[in-house]
């Protein structure tokens, strides 16, 4: 059996990676990181670490095979010299599709700890493996869908730029939790290989927004407000508080399509998630039962 130490396990998709875990036979012997009192199924080791303090990550990665990284990109270069050192073979890191961002402040850090990650590994026998997940969503707290749904809910007139004409491809964290088990499943494939991660399809935010509607049974009153004015406004408030409150590059980014292609994961190692239909009508009633409680 081999020792797989991961991160992040008691996360929004840690939970549903751990699920397919527990669903399937496999060759590991589970460890997880932990930060707070976390109830793990008895197959799992919790293992108590400051992902931020390198001696403890090299301390508890002694002996694994593997790492399977998903508690954020900022941890990864602790997590990736301590593999290193220890001699592990193969670490899957868990980073985001924001690297692709045309805008500094989106990119400009994941930029900067992928290539310090290339340096450090650079003639080095250890594989890397990295997975950019795209939008995700599923619950009530991601930031994502929700922020949409309550917005929808909330407001009769709803303002949208340049008519939300472009295109997201969010994926659901179930979809995601599954596809790290199949990505570790198919070794030989995915070992040293990076994959986009993303939804079925892309869809419009106009499209999402709707579906979302529908979906509570609201009819929004949808306006489009040119990209310049949505900048303009931005651009205002940037030199009105003295550059305290600077929303210039949120504004261009509500216009930046954010849609990538899975092609290479469906092909190594079959990811195939369901649409955003599908996904979004459990968000929504969930969103719905909490507004009664």
């Amino acid at each position: 059996m081999k020792n797989l130490f991961i991160t992040g396990l008691n996360g929004r998709t840690g939970k549903y990676f751990l699920e397919e875990l527990n669903n399937n036979v496999h060759d590991y012997n589970l460890y997880a990181s932990v930060r707070r009192n976390v109830n793990f199924p008895n197959n799992v080791k919790k293992v108590n670490v400051d992902l931020y303090n390198f001696d403890e990550v090299l301390h508890t990665t002694k002996n694994m095979d593997v790492i399977f990284h998903i508690a954020g990109i900022k941890k990864s270069i602790n997590v990736v010299k301590a593999a290193i050192k220890n001699n592990v073979n193969w670490v899957i890191l868990v980073h985001t599709t924001g690297i692709y961002s045309k805008y500094k402040s989106a990119s400009k850090e994941y930029i900067e700890i992928e290539e310090e990650i290339k340096k450090v590994t650079l003639g080095k026998e250890i594989k890397i493996t990295i997975i950019r997940p795209t939008m995700i969503f599923g619950s009530l707290d991601d930031n994502n869908m929700c922020v949409f749904i309550k917005m929808v809910d909330k407001l009769k007139l709803f303002p949208i730029v340049n008519g939300a004409k472009y295109f997201l491809q969010p994926i659901h964290q179930k979809d995601l939790g599954k596809a790290y088990f199949q990505l570790l499943m198919n070794e030989e494939k995915t070992k040293g290989k990076n994959y986009d991660l993303s939804g079925e399809k892309p869809i419009e935010l106009i499209e999402i927004l709707n579906i979302i509607a529908y979906n509570l049974n609201r009819k929004p009153i949808f306006f489009s407000i040119p990209f310049f004015i949505a900048y303009s406004g931005a651009l205002i408030l940037y030199y009105l508080t003295f550059s305290e409150i600077d929303i210039r590059e949120k504004v261009q980014r509500l216009v930046e399509p954010r849609a990538y292609s899975h092609k290479e994961a469906s092909i190594d190692f079959g990811f195939n998630p369901n649409s955003f239909d599908f996904w979004i009508k459990d968000e929504v009633k969930n969103y719905i039962n909490s507004k009664g409680k």
